[in-house]
């Protein structure tokens, strides 16, 4: 399975950005796609996922701001990114698991300026 994110950028405070990630390869047995980020001197954490079943899950920071779309059966999957703050910014990575495996896209960097 090979993971395509694109649409990072420099965006200012208040603003938006659209994420995509399209999947290819094996995608048959994906059942959860998502994004992670990892800002600078952070671990890497959980951004948003959404099951092939189209149920979702957010981290309480982004909760209310940013939403996830498609699946793995919809491709892509999108994270609609709203209200951007500067503490978003990181390099956000295209996440998709299946049964028994992981697989992470290249990341996208996203810089929310103040």
């Amino acid at each position: 399975v090979q993971l395509q994110a694109s649409g990072g950028g420099l965006v200012q405070a208040g603003g938006s950005l659209r994420l995509s990630c399209a999947a290819s390869g094996f995608i048959a047995n994906i059942n959860t796609m998502g994004w992670y980020r990892q800002a600078p001197g952070k671990q890497r954490e959980l951004v948003a996922t959404i099951t092939s079943g189209g149920r979702t899950n957010y981290a309480d920071s982004v909760e209310g701001r940013f939403t996830i779309s498609g699946d793995s059966a919809k491709n892509p999957v999108y994270l609609q990114m709203s209200s951007l703050k500067p503490e978003d910014t990181a390099v956000y990575y295209c996440y998709a698991r299946s049964v028994s495996l992981s697989y992470w896209g290249q990341g996208t960097l996203v810089t929310v300026s103040s």
